[in-house]
């Protein structure tokens, strides 16, 4: 490999000033915009394409990229049949191979659909209601994932700014993720000629440990998920009546349950859910745990009481960072995140329900197989029923985790550049405990990619949860560091 180019040299203060006045100017109102729209994903609007939400957020950010009229920018709204619609864009290289640079491909990643509203919002704010507030923007999708292809352009654009040679470079925006991405991969095999040798994996579509630095994401869990339902009744009878006779349909849930966790400590018991830490993964979980310390734990918006006069709040699985850290990025971990077959309080009566249903989301470690997982939690589920109990695990799928390849020294080096440029502090590496189904698809099709998957998910952002908010400060940074990754880019 040749000497990096002169043109290839970014002004870092520069591109901040740009990246900056960008996100001032138009993408804050942008994405403003975007939080009003109810663009659930597939999994949360079974009418999504009646709704026509999905169809207006690609069509406003397609109309905004082409508006910023970026040199050498192609775009398409791609839609495969009865499949969520996704957004390419291409930008031509401008820097020349005869002078020893890559022709390989720079992707960059996010995604436009939406988790549900979920309740607890502030009084003040909504799912729907965007409010700008301390350099915060509020409202579900902004930080999860609309800013992405915003993000994307306006690095994009920097580079543009200052004349800075670089890569090919293409954008992929789904709008199947929250559902498990499970249209993204019909579209990669559609495109995969037009995506062509891809060297950079830009995903913007992950977190951060703080907002005092850039954030690698290193790992990302996979996921199990399904619905486990148990039958005993036709119909619901006078619980006075029945009980002591009739097992409880939630009784019986809570041992079959038993088979998987530990309720005591929340361990998943087979060995099957596990795998072993790779130790260069624990070595970077130990360095992030000095980083981070207690605020590994204490970032979570824990529930306070009243304790005969004295406040209280709940206690974490663990307090020491490194054990917390491993937990949410390497063990296996069971939520139960929905419930069907009881009536609401108001409305519960003395009756022996004859069904209790839960939606059960399985995490999985990076490097356990998503399929396998799968059939054997059905099996294990639904096996040998206690009372001969009609006892159903319905599968909605899962995806693999993933773990990063191993960094390339200068891509090693161009993140701690960009970090110390932008943030006065060395690049941290993190493992997340949520899923990108599509890291893994692109690892196994590209194995000798670099992958920065990083975003603005930090400390209190609650993506999924109530009071989401976009760190507009942060993600004008990221932005910047972004745009001088891609520069150094071989």
């Amino acid at each position: 490999m040749t000497a990096r180019l002169p043109d290839s040299v970014l002004n870092t203060t520069q591109a901040l000033a740009h990246v900056s006045q960008a996100w001032d100017g138009d993408i804050v109102q942008r994405l403003s915009d975007y939080i009003a729209i109810p663009a659930k994903s597939p999994m949360f609007d079974a009418d999504w394409a009646a709704h026509g939400y999905l169809e207006t957020v690609v069509r406003n950010t397609a109309s905004w990229i082409e508006s910023q009229k970026v040199p050498g920018l192609t775009l398409e709204v791609v839609r495969l049949p009865g499949r969520t619609p996704v957004l390419l864009f291409e930008v031509d290289a401008t820097r020349s191979s005869e002078a020893g640079a890559s022709t390989q491909t720079v992707l960059m990643y996010g995604h436009l659909d939406k988790q549900p509203e979920f309740s607890g919002w502030r009084k003040d704010l909504g799912p729907w209601t965007p409010k700008y507030e301390d350099g915060k923007l509020y409202g579900r999708g902004g930080a999860d994932d609309g800013y992405a292809a915003y993000a994307a352009i306006a690095a994009i654009q920097a580079l543009k700014d200052q004349k800075v040679a670089h890569p090919r470079i293409i954008g992929l925006i789904e709008t199947c993720e929250e559902s498990g991405s499970y249209d993204l991969l019909p579209y990669v095999d559609a495109l995969r000629t037009r995506l062509g040798d891809v060297g950079l994996v830009v995903c913007l579509d992950s977190g951060a440990g703080n907002y005092d630095q850039l954030w690698l994401t290193n790992s990302l869990r996979g996921m199990a998920s399904g619905v486990l339902r148990v039958d005993v009744l036709t119909e619901g009878v006078h619980s006075g009546d029945a009980s002591g006779v009739v097992p409880s349909s939630f009784r019986v849930l809570r041992q079959v349950l038993d088979r998987l966790e530990d309720s005591a400590t929340g361990r998943l018991l087979p060995g099957i859910f596990h795998c072993e830490v790779p130790p260069e993964r624990l070595a970077q979980a130990r360095a992030t745990a000095n980083i981070l310390g207690d605020e590994v734990y204490k970032r979570f918006p824990w529930a306070h009481y009243d304790c005969g006069g004295a406040t209280q709040s709940v206690l974490p699985t663990t307090t020491d960072p490194l054990q917390a850290l491993l937990n949410r990025t390497w063990m296996p971990t069971l939520s139960v995140t929905g419930a069907e077959g009881f009536p609401a309080m108001k409305d519960a009566g003395n009756v022996l329900r004859p069904y209790t249903a839960f939606k059960l989301s399985l995490r999985l470690p990076p490097l356990v197989e998503a399929a396998t997982a799968v059939q054997a939690l059905k099996t294990l589920l639904e096996d040998n029923a206690p009372y001969q109990a009609k006892v159903t695990f319905e599968s909605s799928g899962g995806a693999t985790g993933w773990n990063a390849p191993d960094t390339a020294p200068w891509f090693e080096q161009a993140l701690q550049d960009a970090s110390q440029a932008h943030f006065g502090a060395g690049c941290g590496y993190i493992g997340q405990g949520g899923t990108i189904p599509l890291m893994n698809m692109l690892s196994q099709g590209f194995p000798k990619a670099q992958m920065m998957v990083c975003g603005v998910l930090g400390p209190k952002s609650n993506a999924h949860g109530p009071n989401e908010f976009l760190h507009v400060p942060y993600a004008k940074k990221l932005t910047a560091a972004v745009a001088q990754v891609i520069a150094r880019f071989p």
